[in-house]
């Protein structure tokens, strides 16, 4: 959790002292044009281990969301986020059933099947509110076959992340 608050203040200060000293607001106000095309980026993004911290859309969507509430584009953004560990977990549940990578499951992860049965549910946390890839360990609980009726209790912590996160984004008056 701590690396998490970290990463976000380090985000939220290299976006101040962007602001400050380069034309910050011309390329948001450039990319806010068109936000079909940066939601798809961030899908993208959710979908494929999470290259792109969720926190740069946060403070991209304060003013170029698709609603005129933050709280909406937070919550679609979450949305999103909780959509694509689903579809995470599914194409674990996939990639295992492929016979091209049935043998790296078999000896590298099937000794952990039961470690992962059984503390799967914190791996889980700790991805949905830290900066640990959530899709990659949403994939590996799919591969396990992790139970998903708790998986998608307990990846709904998702959700908590982006509203901590977003209220702190927003107090800094970005």
């Amino acid at each position: 959790m701590a690396k998490g608050l970290f990463a976000l203040t380090v985000i939220v200060v290299a976006y101040m002292l962007l602001q400050r000293y380069t034309d910050l607001d011309f390329f948001m106000e450039y990319i806010g044009r068109w936000p079909f095309i940066v939601y798809t980026v961030f899908v993208f993004s959710e979908a494929v281990f999470g290259i792109i911290p969720p926190e740069l859309f946060m403070i991209w969507s304060i003013k170029h969301g698709v609603f005129d509430a933050y709280s909406l584009n937070v919550f679609l953004l979450a949305l999103i986020s909780y959509a694509a560990g689903v579809l995470g977990y599914f194409i674990g549940v996939q990639l295992k059933d492929l016979h091209l990578l049935r043998n790296v499951f078999q000896r590298y992860i099937s000794r952990y099947q039961n470690m992962l049965h059984r503390f799967g549910g914190f791996l889980i946390v700790v991805a949905a509110v830290t900066p640990v890839p959530f899709s990659a360990v949403c994939m590996l609980m799919g591969a396990t076959r992790y139970n998903f009726y708790w998986f998608l209790i307990i990846a709904s912590i998702r959700f908590v992340r982006f509203a901590v996160y977003s209220m702190v984004i927003y107090q800094a008056n970005i």
